[in-house]
């Protein structure tokens, strides 16, 4: 398994994908029951390999990931042969970017001396999917890049 196998709930959510997957394997419904009843090895098999099917899809699509921790943000912008970041730091213990008190109170105070800005890249393995997928590993979400343009904006 390359990724990681979906969740209960994300099979549940692709639950007709999954059926045409197992089609595409030529599995009835009623193979797949023996199967988790016979082969429980086969039918892990198959999960993930879907799974893995899956995360290469999502994968393939995504430009932006977000990771914000209590002070400090990665904001990266997945081009075609580099990632993109910008680092956030603030320097006020007292501030907590995950809470919207502390949220405000950096959009108010984001030029200040408490703010540091870091910006860099780094050129992909050569597995560029797997890449984003150890982001998301460590904690970065997808996102539609909203606030890494507006950095790149005020600082690029």
């Amino acid at each position: 398994m390359k990724y990681a196998r979906l969740t209960k709930e994300q099979f549940e959510e692709l639950h007709n994908e999954f059926i045409n997957f197992l089609a595409t394997q030529s599995i009835t419904a009623t193979e797949w029951e023996t199967l988790k009843n016979t082969r429980p090895q086969v039918v892990e098999e198959e999960l993930d390999v879907f799974s893995d099917l899956v995360w290469e899809g999502v994968l393939g699509k995504v430009n932006y990931l977000e990771n914000i921790s209590r002070q400090q943000m990665h904001l990266f912008h997945l081009a075609d042969k580099e990632m993109k970041l910008i680092s956030v730091k603030i320097l006020n213990p007292d501030i907590d970017l995950n809470t919207s008190i502390g949220f405000n109170w950096f959009k108010k105070n984001w030029q200040s001396d408490f703010v540091e800005y870091l910006q860099a890249s780094k050129s992909f393995t050569e597995d560029k999917n797997l890449d984003k997928f150890k982001l998301i590993q460590e904690g970065a979400v997808i996102t539609k890049g909203e606030l890494y343009r507006w950095f790149d904006d005020i600082i690029g």
